[in-house]
């Protein structure tokens, strides 16, 4: 049973073939994907996907944020419809915390001020209702965590890492995973496989950030956008870096996910690992 903690179901890539990208992952045994949300105009129709879906899926969760590259385009009244939807949404049990959130200083053209106004209101939210994070840290780890430290969170993702050893260890002391896909099936990605080898066991998760982030082989074989059913194949290039069997890597990385994002572990308690 595999699990993706990181994909964009409602991405425009997916538009029209929802139902097709969902029964692929079905087929692959992919018993839990979380949907990040990363604008507040999409906030109801990541709601509604996590839904629609949720009998294919059964472990089919969503987050609530705005994404850093989109600060330029958010206002605060798009802070106040996310604390409100936040509130709103604690009743439903598919809503599970707070996210696509954090700071690129990748991306030419964003605000870092706007950015950073947005990025510490929203971990200001997550402090308010006790949520745990789903994290973009794209080139930002150091001010990322110099702004964890000054709160008290739940932890939560740091999604798609890549950053270095001694970052790595800082995220885990304040109670994050991190998340590692596609990026580490190109054998020129020597520091996230590293990181695959020398990190601790239960820090590491699997997420595809699909449509984006292909694995290797998804051009050679003429594959046009990344998709939650490649998450096994993924996973099984993973744990044979990581030197451990698929099976056991299947196990490890679910009941980590489970264990940092304890509403996802109520959704989906009735599953069995297999």
């Amino acid at each position: 049973m595999w699990i993706d903690t990181h994909c964009h179901l409602d991405a425009p890539e997916f538009a029209g073939q929802l139902p097709k990208i969902v029964a692929a992952a079905k087929i692959k045994n992919v018993q839990a994907i979380l949907l990040p949300a990363v604008k507040a105009a999409d906030f109801q129709n990541v709601k509604s996907i996590a839904s629609q879906f949720s009998k294919e899926i059964p472990g089919l969760a969503y987050t609530l944020g705005i994404h850093p590259l989109y600060t330029n385009q958010e206002s605060e009244q798009d802070l106040a419809i996310l604390d409100k939807q936040i509130e709103e949404s604690l009743t439903d049990p598919r809503f599970i915390g707070i996210g696509e959130i954090g700071l690129d200083y990748f991306v030419e053209g964003l605000d870092p001020q706007r950015q950073a106004y947005i990025f510490h209101t929203q971990l200001d939210l997550a402090q308010k209702y006790q949520l745990p994070v789903i994290l973009h840290v794209r080139r930002s780890q150091d001010a990322i965590l110099k702004a964890l430290r000054r709160r008290k969170l739940t932890g939560g993702i740091a999604h798609a890492f890549n950053g270095s050893f001694q970052q790595a260890e800082q995220f885990i002391q304040l109670g994050f995973k991190l998340g590692f896909g596609g990026a580490a099936t190109y054998e020129r990605a020597l520091q996230i496989r590293r990181l695959l080898v020398d990190l601790p066991f239960d820090s590491i998760v699997t997420e595809t950030d699909s449509p984006d982030i292909p694995p290797a082989w998804l051009k050679q074989e003429g594959v046009k956008f990344n998709e939650p059913a490649f998450v096994a194949r993924i996973a099984k290039e993973l744990a044979v870096i990581r030197g451990v069997s698929a099976e056991q890597f299947a196990t490890v990385v679910w009941q980590n996910a489970m264990q940092v994002l304890p509403r996802w572990s109520d959704l989906c308690a009735g599953l069995t690992l297999k």
